[in-house]
């Protein structure tokens, strides 16, 4: 794939998470609190959700953007495991439930509205690295939450995190069309 429009694409993507999640800065405390069970997250532990791997995922982007030593190319491919990875992901017609780990997990956490507005800026910082990357090779490897032994390509990180994002947002509108609040 052309290195410019993949980065492109995912700028537009954190644009659209940026924008949905705006949204939610205008809902009442009762909608963004309300869950359709004990085990199902509500909309403030969708968002904080995201928050913790912002907290892991924005410094190890920087950091990889930063030690990089290789220069850009025009064409990005990916790895086999991190396009495994960032495909298993991408949100479906009917999202399958998958496991998180604990520190990960904000169910039952207390949160109030700010957390949408710390989701907003990692959004935009995750955009600043993007055009950061620009001046890299995306096959730079990046630290990944899941062992400390496991390390994917810039560019299948970026992809990963993002279509994540994008998930826990098709979560967030399946929550709001079920309160009704769509």
């Amino acid at each position: 794939m052309q290195t410019a429009a993949l980065l492109d694409r995912l700028k537009a993507e954190c644009r659209y998470v940026i924008g949905e999640t705006e949204k939610l800065k205008h809902l009442t405390l009762d909608t963004l609190s309300w869950r359709q069970d004990a085990q199902s997250w509500n909309i403030l532990e969708c968002v904080e959700h995201l928050n913790r791997y912002g907290v892991f995922y924005l410094p190890a982007i920087e950091s990889a953007i930063r030690n990089a030593r290789k220069t850009p190319g025009d064409h990005f491919a990916g790895g086999w495991l991190g396009r495994y990875f960032a495909k298993s992901m991408l949100p479906k017609a009917k999202l399958n439930k998958m496991k998180t780990f604990k520190d990960k997990n904000p169910l039952n956490a207390p949160l109030d509205p700010s957390v949408i507005e710390v989701c907003i800026q990692q959004q935009i910082k995750m955009m600043e690295l993007i055009e950061r990357s620009r001046q890299v090779s995306l096959d730079i490897r990046v630290d990944t939450s899941l062992s400390k032994l496991l390390r994917l390509k810039l560019g299948d990180t970026f992809q990963f995190v993002i279509n994540h994002n994008l998930r826990h947002m098709e979560q967030i509108k399946n929550n709001l069309l079920i309160q009704g609040n769509n």
